[in-house]
């Protein structure tokens, strides 16, 4: 069982560490711009959408009372 805990606590160091390096790429590149625009707009319109939803499931709810 320690084996299995020592692999995965390794793995996650060394994914840790690929993370850092792949974000310090993307920042010295300017990239990390792009990256976190494209998140924002994504993040934006899943709420837009569910504001939209609501208000639907809402009014739907209003006229069947």
């Amino acid at each position: 069982m320690k084996k299995y805990y020592l692999t995965i606590l390794f793995l996650s160091i060394i994914q840790g560490l690929m993370a850092q390096n792949e974000t310090s790429v993307l920042r010295s590149s300017g990239k990390i711009y792009v990256v976190i625009g494209v998140i924002l707009i994504i993040f934006f319109l899943v709420v837009l959408y569910l504001v939209r939803l609501d208000r639907k499931i809402t009014k739907l709810e209003q006229t069947e009372s």
